[in-house]
């Protein structure tokens, strides 16, 4: 194969903060590969798609293409929708004649680069606070972004693990921004009841977007309804240079053949208790009718189906989308 190209692919916004704060991010990137061309692109909600960054590559005159998901970790977008992108605009150049390979590094993931970006961004938060409450008197909530994949979620609660023990901080908890359960409303109600001074709300998300801004929204509303608990609200993770390190590390390890996901409690490959009807399920991507939607004015023109997502079996748990939030079910 000839010349090397990379390609960041997101997973997209409708908040062009989100789309301006992804693209800072591919610059940085960029920086880091000063020989390379580095393009960007998005499954859905905003412009350009994937196959556009692609196609920029190839223009450039890239020949062996290093992708890289710009997403936390291997979830449905990561495992199936991507996948699906970059095997068939691969199948379909390589079918009229454009040599080209495209291999996929794997997520970002749990890291110790990550969770040290994650530290800073809940000490930056702490340095804010009014004084005299303690670690050992705070309560460490971590939000996820809830997908319908429980190894993905299962991360989420790994982080907030690692980094509540690790600092030090009298609980953790996790909640998540929907799809599934608890989300963040009962998780602060639940956390309220335990008794801590002071609550620190982390959502551990790469950039801002109307999750983010729904998480700090909802977290006002049960602070104001509590004012006997102090609530802080931490900054999500953002384009932090260990954040960038990282996917230097995904990106490089592609070479070296660390870019396998984990198979042993893959929904799609295993029966996970309550998922085993995902096994075996055809890979394929979802958010071809909503490429480019969203983000500003953007938008391709006979794009107007539904947008939804593979449901959770227990939707309907009493602290699941179902019951506290029929819109992110």
């Amino acid at each position: 194969m000839g010349n090397t190209g990379i390609m960041i692919c997101g997973h997209g916004s409708r908040s062009m903060a989100a789309v301006e704060e992804f693209r800072g991010l591919a610059s940085r990137i960029a920086r880091r590969y000063p020989d390379d061309p580095v393009e960007f692109g998005f499954l859905e909600f905003a412009q350009p798609i994937i196959r556009d960054g692609l196609d920029a590559l190839i223009d450039r005159g890239a020949s062996h293409i290093l992708a890289v998901p710009g997403m936390l970790f291997a979830a449905g977008h990561v495992k199936n929708d991507i996948s699906s992108v970059l095997n068939c605009y691969a199948a379909a150049r390589n079918g009229d004649g454009t040599e080209v390979k495209i291999e996929f590094a794997r997520d970002l993931g749990i890291d110790p680069k990550m969770l040290a970006a994650a530290k800073a961004r809940i000490e930056q938060a702490e340095e804010t606070a009014p004084a005299g409450i303690s670690r050992e008197e705070t309560l460490l909530m971590v939000v996820g972004r809830g997908t319908s994949d429980p190894d993905a979620n299962g991360n989420i609660a790994k982080i907030s693990r690692m980094l509540g023990e690790g600092m030090g901080f009298g609980w953790s908890e996790t909640s998540y921004s929907g799809v599934t359960f608890p989300l963040v409303a009962p998780g602060l109600e639940h956390a309220v009841r335990l008794g801590y001074r002071r609550i620190i709300v982390f959502p551990y998300f790469l950039f801002t977007g109307i999750l983010v801004e729904r998480i700090y929204t909802i977290t006002d509303q049960i602070a104001a309804q509590n004012p006997g608990t102090e609530f802080i609200k931490a900054a999500y993770l953002g384009a932090h240079e260990l954040v960038v390190d990282t996917f230097v590390d995904r990106l490089n390890g592609i070479a070296t053949g660390d870019n396998n996901m984990n198979c042993l409690t893959c929904l799609y490959r295993e029966q996970v208790v309550g998922f085993e009807a995902r096994v075996g399920q055809a890979q394929h991507s979802h958010h071809h009718h909503v490429e480019g939607i969203g983000a500003g004015d953007q938008a391709h023109p006979d794009h107007d189906h539904p947008h939804t997502h593979p449901a959770h079996p227990h939707a309907d748990h009493p602290h699941g989308p179902g019951k506290r939030n029929p819109a992110s079910a």
